[in-house]
């Protein structure tokens, strides 16, 4: 896939015809081909709506989302969608701004708030929302240099996180493990280029 990558480059066009088809590796592809900055709000709803399963929801659309014009927005509403999978998506949009942005970029208030939500909130959410929740928990403490405390103490306070997995070997890590890890590696605050992979 990384070969036609690199032959299309950006086509806004390309990438809304590819999603539309509802093949998942065309509707991956097609979050890999957009033009970020040429996406609407409307093209992105329509995606997160559109979303049926786990990796076009919580990767190919925040990526998208994070790297176009309308990440913050969308990923505010995001997360109080009542549908498990475009919450995920938001949780999972605010996961790739915190790793793009500079830290003087996000706003601390907001990013304490959220994670303080998921502290008290977590164990009652849907698996995905809880999953991508949990990421969101390691991304602030491993991108956000002055939340990375915030988030250990918000790893404490969740307690441990279970998410059925649908019968994968996937396993969910605990953001304490993460953030140590990083912090171990002195990369604490090093910023993406991209979150697309």
């Amino acid at each position: 896939m990384k070969a036609i990558v690199k032959g299309i480059k950006k086509d806004y066009a390309l990438a809304k015809e590819l999603y539309a088809t509802g093949v998942y590796d065309a509707m991956y592809l097609a979050g890999l081909v957009a033009d970020d900055g040429a996406m609407s709000k409307e093209d992105l709803q329509t995606w997160v709506e559109d979303a049926y399963c786990p990796a076009l929801a919580e990767s190919t659309v925040p990526w998208v989302a994070a790297e176009g014009r309308f990440g913050f927005e969308l990923a505010a509403l995001w997360v109080e969608s009542p549908a498990e999978m475009v919450a995920a998506a938001g949780w999972s949009t605010y996961c790739a701004l915190v790793a793009l942005h500079p830290d003087n970029e996000l706003d601390r208030g907001l990013m304490t708030s959220l994670l303080a939500r998921v502290g008290r909130s977590i164990q009652s959410q849907p698996d995905r929302v809880r999953y991508c929740m949990n990421s969101f928990v390691s991304c602030v403490g491993t991108y956000v240099v002055e939340l990375t405390d915030a988030a250990m103490a918000t790893a404490e306070a969740m307690g441990a996180v279970v998410v059925v997995m649908e019968g994968t070997a996937c396993k969910i890590r605990s953001p304490k493990e993460m953030i140590e890890k990083v912090r171990a590696r002195g990369t604490i605050g090093r910023k993406r280029k991209t979150v697309k992979c």
